[in-house]
């Protein structure tokens, strides 16, 4: 055998080396159970199992079919622009192809093939795939993986991909919204944990597009110290897409159960004073968000003097169709535990406070909006209550139907941190909280900018910040520890400048209609402002200098404590910090297929030389 070169040896260390380098970076070995699991369709046919790998996602699919499995990600949630895999057994034999599709939702085979094939099984009912993708591939035709929402699409055939062409899967598809990278979480069992319900009793959904109900409840848990560890909602069955957000508040200790006799709608000229004094969020669900359990240091506590006796819940049902007849019996259930943890947590709802002074023109297909959580409160309320700063370990962001993205911004003395949280995908029927990958810490003097961007190409009429879901909101609820005195961390822009941008000169004084009247000029005389918004020209271009403008406004600070008390800077006025607009991303990292061939090549190579090296070491070979 001919030996090999000296110079040959040393290369091939040396690329044996860096071969090692580069595999072990974030690789490891692959998971033996899949910490994240979801049935993707209504019959049970379809579970997907995954979960992070280093830079990768693992994935495993098991579907009742003995054909060809389809697993994609959109954009959209439809076939136009998708990343897609298709694969199964045929004759024993598994495969597994990337393909993607143009905007006509044509499927075409990926040049750069990345996904791999780590695993598949065929049984007489089933088809298991279980495979493996880079996060990002440096792919135009793949669809980067973040902690953003991603819309999941599946198809499944009885038919396998070879036998006749590419078969129409028909009606064995869908589309989910998930949280791909959502971090581990320490699951409780909840079998053996006590529990309580809050639960609506055959509430009668009125017969228009956007009802709040409110209901009152007394906490059963008293006189001794629990956490409540573990909160699932109950939505009932055929209502998944009809309750679209609820919401539970901390009322005043000083009711008494009169007040537990019966519910109303929210926000009502009749609704009950009591419902007056339920300012305090302690907890949120919104649609498409599975139960939410607490980390194991933290719970929500109950069963003191300082904590909640009794709680609002404010249910948000979502009827655009106006459909008759609607009872709704669903609610909250919430597991505790006699067993403490270190710390108590709280609520903070941060962003724009909901009214008319928060507005989108029409025809934008972006409009940036922004809520404030400023210095002044911060450095107030945490100075007070607790100097060394919280932790923040979970986010829920929320918007309506015009909401495209969601960032949470964290700056620290005037220097921005990374993103608290971001949601670049953002789906209304999917809103749930984000456990953060580590704790953040907020300190005095920090803000927080809650980003909302919108988009209204398909409305003709001005969007305003209101419940309904066709009006918008821009709000953060931050989960932390420990508790303080800090429930709303918000801000309102200031109206009229925006109504001199549209020139208003004018509004009858003293104020006494709301929305108020507009003076002068002639164009607009003895309107109202929202009717003198809708009355202007909005051009793009015109939207685009107005969201220029409000984004500079000063800002009504809103700093409230519970019991509807406030911190002394409520009402102030304060500037928005100067920050960088756009946000600009941070550059990921992309790891290609023609990069693991490359790695395959080197592994080879450091075969071959350590071959060569132990040949050269025993003699020849004979």
């Amino acid at each position: 055998m001919r030996r090999l070169r000296p110079w040959a040896l040393v290369l091939g260390g040396l690329l044996c080396a860096w071969a090692g380098a580069g595999a072990g970076a974030g690789a490891g070995p692959a998971p033996r159970s899949y910490p994240h699991s979801a049935v993707l369709d209504g019959a049970g046919a379809y579970r997907l199992s995954w979960g992070r790998r280093g830079s990768a996602l693992a994935l495993r699919l098991e579907v009742r079919t003995r054909g060809y499995v389809g697993f994609g990600l959109s954009a959209s949630g439809g076939m136009a622009s998708a990343d897609i895999v298709v694969g199964g057994v045929e004759r024993g034999q598994p495969y597994l192809q990337d393909y993607f599709t143009d905007e006509n939702r044509v499927l075409k085979k990926d040049p750069q093939q990345d996904y791999h094939l780590e695993y598949a099984m065929e049984n007489s009912t089933h088809t298991i795939l279980a495979f493996s993708r880079e996060l990002h591939t440096c792919d135009t035709n793949d669809k980067s993986i973040t902690e953003s929402t991603v819309r999941v699409i599946w198809a499944y055939h009885h038919k396998d991909m070879g036998e006749a062409g590419q078969n129409y899967h028909g009606s064995n598809r869908g589309t989910k919204s998930l949280r791909l990278l959502n971090p581990e979480r320490e699951e409780v069992s909840s079998a053996s944990l006590p529990f309580f319900d809050l639960t609506n009793k055959d509430v009668p959904v009125p017969d228009k597009d956007t009802t709040y109900w409110c209901q009152m409840f007394k906490i059963p848990v008293q006189h001794e110290k629990h956490h409540v560890i573990k909160v699932k909602p109950l939505i009932q069955k055929g209502h998944e897409n009809l309750v679209h957000h609820i919401l539970l508040y901390q009322c005043s200790s000083n009711l008494n159960d009169s007040v537990l006799d019966y519910g109303h709608e929210c926000y009502h000229p009749n609704m009950p004073d009591s419902f007056l004094t339920c300012e305090t969020v302690i907890f949120a669900w919104a649609i498409g968000g599975e139960g939410f359990t607490y980390p194991p240091h933290v719970g929500l506590s109950i069963g003191t003097a300082a904590d909640p006796l009794f709680v609002l819940m404010e249910v948000h049902y979502d009827n655009p169709s106006e459909t008759e007849g609607l009872i709704d019996n669903s609610g909250l259930r919430l597991f505790y535990t006699p067993v403490l943890r270190k710390y108590d947590a709280g609520v903070i709802e941060a962003g724009l406070w909901v009214s008319l002074f928060h507005n989108i023109p029409p025809g934008m297909p972006e409009f940036v909006s922004e809520g404030h959580c400023t210095l002044e409160c911060l450095e107030e309320a945490l100075g007070a209550e607790r100097p060394a700063g919280i932790q923040v370990f979970a986010v829920l962001l929320h918007a309506h139907l015009a909401g495209r993205a969601i960032r949470m911004r964290h700056f620290h003395n005037g220097e921005e941190q990374k993103l608290l949280a971001y949601d670049d995908e953002f789906d209304f029927n999917f809103q749930e909280f984000q456990y953060l990958n580590e704790e953040r810490t907020i300190l005095p003097g920090d803000n927080l900018v809650t980003e909302c961007h919108y988009s209204t190409v398909d409305r003709i009429r001005m969007t305003w910040g209101g419940l309904s879901t066709r009006n918008e909101m821009c709000l953060s609820y931050l989960l932390y520890y420990p508790r303080i005195n800090l429930t709303r961390c918000a801000s309102i822009p200031d109206i009229m400048e925006q109504l001199q941008f549209i020139g208003v000169k004018e509004i009858y004084r003293p104020v006494r209609t709301w929305p108020f009247i507009i003076k002068s000029p002639k164009q607009y005389k003895n309107l109202s402002f929202m009717d003198a918004m809708n009355k202007f020209k909005w051009s793009r271009s015109e939207g685009l200098s107005y969201n220029q403008l409000v984004l500079k406004l000063p800002v009504n600070v809103r700093c409230s404590k519970t019991d509807n008390a406030e911190w002394s800077i409520q009402g102030m006025t304060a500037l928005p910090p100067e920050i960088e607009r756009p946000y600009k991303t941070e550059p990921v990292i992309c790891n290609s297929s023609s990069c693991l061939s490359c790695s395959l090549f080197l592994t080879l190579l450091c075969i071959l030389y350590i071959t060569a090296s132990t040949i050269g070491n025993t003699g020849p070979f004979v």
